[in-house]
């Protein structure tokens, strides 16, 4: 099976650039010190660069857009239950888990493939 022609649309050079995504994957893992502003920062850039992308990194930027939205909403449910101090748990299981779902989608970009579910919620 041969691969699919390059898109005439995107320049040679970002076909297979994985600079951005690699950045944004570090950005969202950075965020788990940062208090979440460098993952707003990934987020930004990942929306603007994924129409531009060929598909297969296309599906990272989507993933890596979801893993923020999510985030956000288990981090709100989290900062709201912190009054019951359950949240304090959930703000934890949201760090450990946004570190684990960056580093596997940053395991498969750098093996050069897409990412298989981007839309799930958990890996």
């Amino acid at each position: 099976m041969t691969d699919p022609a390059p898109d005439p649309a995107v320049p040679p050079a970002l076909q297979d650039d994985k600079t951005l995504p690699t950045i944004i994957y570090a950005l969202h893992i950075a965020s788990v010190v940062t208090g979440g502003l460098t993952s707003v920062i990934g987020v930004i850039i990942a929306y603007i660069s994924r129409k531009d992308a060929p598909a297969w990194l296309a599906s990272h930027y989507e993933f890596q857009i979801r893993t923020f939205w999510l985030a956000l909403l288990f981090s709100l449910i989290g900062a709201v239950l912190t009054v019951v101090g359950i949240g304090i748990v959930v703000l934890v299981a949201v760090g450990v888990w946004l570190v684990v779902r960056s580093v596997v989608g940053l395991s498969t970009l750098l093996k050069g493939q897409p990412y298989p579910t981007p839309k799930n919620w958990m890996l």
